[in-house]
């Protein structure tokens, strides 16, 4: 089973993600300022052809259904943005994080090879 982790985290080019995390952790962050910063407008009023033949109660409770369906769009619109933005900056951390066990990885690697250089040499002296 770790042979398959491995094999997809060597598969990943780690190099690409690195460069694109803060860029899209900057995107997330501006769509979230922006969502928070938008200020709904109102809708223009629908051209009616034929005034006589609606009835008004219909047409407040019509505008009533969408200015609820309008209310609930915007709501999802807004959780939808803090999640794309929770998950850019998630993406963020877990790329430096990524980064640094491969730096603790490289670093135990040049450790482990001075420490069997060390050894042979010791063995080859006695």
């Amino acid at each position: 089973m770790a042979i398959g982790w491995l094999t997809a985290l060597k598969v990943i080019p780690w190099g690409d993600v690195i460069e694109h995390a803060p860029k899209v952790l900057k995107g997330a962050r501006t769509l979230l300022e922006r969502q928070r910063h938008h200020e709904p407008t109102a809708p223009e009023p629908a051209a009616v052809s034929s005034v006589a033949a609606v009835d008004p109660l219909a047409l407040q409770a019509r505008l009533q259904a969408l200015e609820r369906m309008l209310t609930g769009t915007q709501a999802d619109l807004a959780q939808l943005t803090e999640t794309v933005t929770e998950l850019a900056e998630q993406n963020a951390r877990l790329v430096e994080t990524v980064e640094r066990l491969r730096w603790r990885s490289r670093w135990l690697v040049a450790a482990l090879l001075g420490l069997a250089a060390g050894l042979a040499w010791l063995a080859l002296r006695s």
